[in-house]
C-alpha cells in the first residue's frame, strides 16, 4: 500500500487522515479490536475481545501482514488518533494472512478460516472510531479516503463484509455508496458482502 497516496488533510477542522506508523500500535490496536469483535477473542484465546489487543499490536508493528501499519490509515486530531481503517488488495489475502495463521497454529493447528475477500477487489478489513468520537462523520471520512486510495491504485471495486446482525453498519456503508452483492460465511458468522464500484468519469 502506498502511504503517500493515503495522505488526506482537513485543515479547517485541525484534523488529519494520515498513514499509520509502527509507533501508533498502542492506540490503533484497541480500535482494531473494536472492529474485529468476536474474531479478536480468537486472537487472545479468550471470550474477552480485549485479550486480543497484544496479538494485534504485535502484528500492527510489523509489515507484510493483514493488520500491519503499512495497510492502515488513521484519523488524528489534537487529542491523538481517534479512528483507523485497514485494508489491502484482495488477491494478497493468503500471503498477508499467513503470518497470522502461523502464530495461531501454535495453539490450534486446525484453525483455517475461509476467505473473506477475493482477487479483483480492494478489501476493507476493519474500520472503527473511538466510542467518544462516534456520530461525528469520522468513520465516513476514513472509508471515503480508503476508497479514493483504492481507486487511485487502479482498482475498480472496494469490497467489505458486514455482520448481518449489524444493520446500522450496513446502513452506513450504503450511505457511502456500497451495495450488497451477496452473503459470506466467515468464522462462524453470516456477513453481507458489499462492494462499491469506481465512479465513471463524466465527459
Amino acid at each position: 500500500m502506498s502511504n503517500i497516496l493515503f495522505n488526506k488533510n482537513y485543515p479547517q477542522e485541525k484534523n488529519m487522515i494520515r498513514p499509520a506508523k509502527p509507533e501508533d500500535a498502542p492506540t490503533v490496536a484497541p480500535l482494531m479490536i473494536l472492529a474485529l469483535g468476536h474474531i479478536a477473542g480468537i486472537f487472545g484465546g479468550s471470550e474477552n475481545p480485549d485479550d486480543g489487543i497484544p496479538f494485534v499490536e504485535n502484528f500492527f508493528r510489523q509489515d507484510k501482514n493483514q493488520y500491519s501499519y503499512a495497510n492502515t490509515l488513521v484519523y488524528e486530531n489534537e487529542s491523538g488518533i481517534i479512528g483507523a481503517v485497514t485494508g489491502y488488495d484482495g488477491k494478497l489475502l493468503h500471503q498477508l494472512r499467513q503470518p497470522i495463521l502461523d502464530e495461531l497454529h501454535k495453539s490450534d493447528p486446525d484453525f483455517y478460516p475461509n476467505d473473506e475477500t477475493e482477487a479483483g477487489e480492494y478489501y476493507l478489513d476493519c474500520v472503527n472510531v473511538n466510542a467518544s468520537e462516534q456520530g461525528k462523520g469520522i468513520g465516513k471520512k476514513l472509508i471515503t479516503a480508503f476508497c479514493e486510495h483504492a481507486f487511485s491504485l487502479g482498482f475498480d471495486r472496494v469490497g467489505l463484509i458486514v455482520d448481518t446482525g449489524n444493520p446500522s453498519a450496513k446502513k452506513l456503508y450504503e450511505n457511502i455508496g456500497f451495495q450488497q452483492v451477496g452473503k459470506r460465511d466467515f468464522m462462524g458468522h453470516q456477513y453481507f458482502h458489499m462492494t462499491k464500484e469506481k465512479p465513471t468519469a463524466d465527459y
